[in-house]
């Protein structure tokens, strides 16, 4: 397969992306971050994620998608999103749901959950970490299966990816946005 695979998280402190019961907390949505989330939204040709997990802009019914799940044998279509397929891992291959959505060579754009972004974890071309600095999600889902244990960043290395630039992405807010490339 050629498509490029990106992955797009805004972590807490303590590396959650999420609390206990899979919501993103207000303490983690910034108007900056968005901005950039959207824009890398809107340059791939597939979105995946997990059931938990929603993007909420203008585009967004747009988009195909494949939407990850226990609950079938293998791929399906969402009666409510003609673009989306309800996609199981276990019983078909990335591939094999992208030909069926219709995107055999699409980029790709992860956007999780936490085990979501692990299944991707040794396929990522790129992948965009954002920090927000002072915000701690007790209890909450990490980023990846790894974290706590490890912090994203050392996941991230674990699994053959470099850190190959950060920039602030919001002064006023501390956010800083790594991006982790594959040699």
């Amino acid at each position: 397969m050629n498509a490029r695979i990106e992955g797009y998280a805004i972590v807490s402190d303590n590396g959650m992306i999420a609390t206990a019961n899979g919501t993103m907390p207000r303490a983690l949505k910034f108007d900056a971050d968005q901005d950039f989330f959207e824009r890398g939204l809107n340059s791939v040709d597939v979105v995946v994620h997990g059931r938990h997990s929603r993007e909420r802009h203008r585009r967004s019914d747009m988009r195909r998608r494949l939407i990850l799940t226990r609950g079938i044998p293998s791929i399906a279509s969402d009666a409510n999103n003609r673009n989306a397929l309800f996609w199981n891992p276990t019983g078909a291959t990335l591939e094999e749901a992208l030909v069926v959505l219709g995107a055999p060579n699409g980029s790709i754009g992860v956007i999780g959950g936490t085990d979501v972004f692990g299944l991707f974890l040794d396929r990522y071309d790129t992948f965009f970490l954002t920090r927000a600095p002072g915000v701690q999600i007790p209890g909450g889902r990490g980023v990846f299966p790894e974290v706590p244990a490890l912090s994203p960043e050392e996941v991230l290395a674990k699994h053959g990816l470099t850190m190959a630039s950060r920039r602030l992405l919001d002064a006023k807010h501390g956010l800083e946005l790594m991006t982790w490339s594959r040699a």
